[in-house]
């Protein structure tokens, strides 16, 4: 039995996920001036990546057998629900993070908003996809700016 009292976790996923959502959307659809700025990256990609650190230090190191050597041990980590929230946090912490640097270098290069929109989304969705159509975006978007 675990020290650790029972964490309400459908309530703490809720949240975070909530609060993920509510950043991409203002990343995407809101304005970028500089408080916008702080207040994703300052304010809720810090906060996430608190509570992951919250979940791994209470959490992380309690599961026998679980580790990152082998896929059976990453895979024995996440047969635990605290440690697959950790998980699930560390996803929106760094997406969002991912998110956020993409859209000031596309602001930073002159990136039409209607371009990033579709790379931003797909960053939420599906983390390194985006981050690679971002990089594609913006390496034609110095290509085109050399060429002309």
């Amino acid at each position: 039995m675990s020290a650790v009292p029972a964490l309400p976790l459908e309530a703490v996923f809720g949240a975070v996920s909530g609060v993920a959502a509510l950043g991409w959307a203002l990343l995407i659809l809101g304005p970028r001036r500089p408080w916008v700025r702080w207040l994703l990256g300052g304010g809720v990609v810090l906060g996430l990546c608190l509570v992951y650190g919250v979940l791994v230090m209470a959490f992380f190191f309690t599961v026998p057998g679980g580790g990152f050597g082998t896929l059976a041990e990453v895979m024995r980590l996440f047969t635990v629900p605290e440690v697959a929230l950790a998980g699930w946090v560390h996803y929106l912490a760094f997406d969002l993070a991912v998110g956020l640097w993409i859209a000031q270098r596309a602001d930073a290069e002159g990136v039409s908003r209607w371009l990033q929109a579709p790379v931003l989304g797909v960053t939420f969705l599906f983390g390194p996809l985006g981050l690679l159509m971002g990089a594609a975006v913006l390496a034609a978007r110095r290509r085109r700016g050399a060429g002309a």
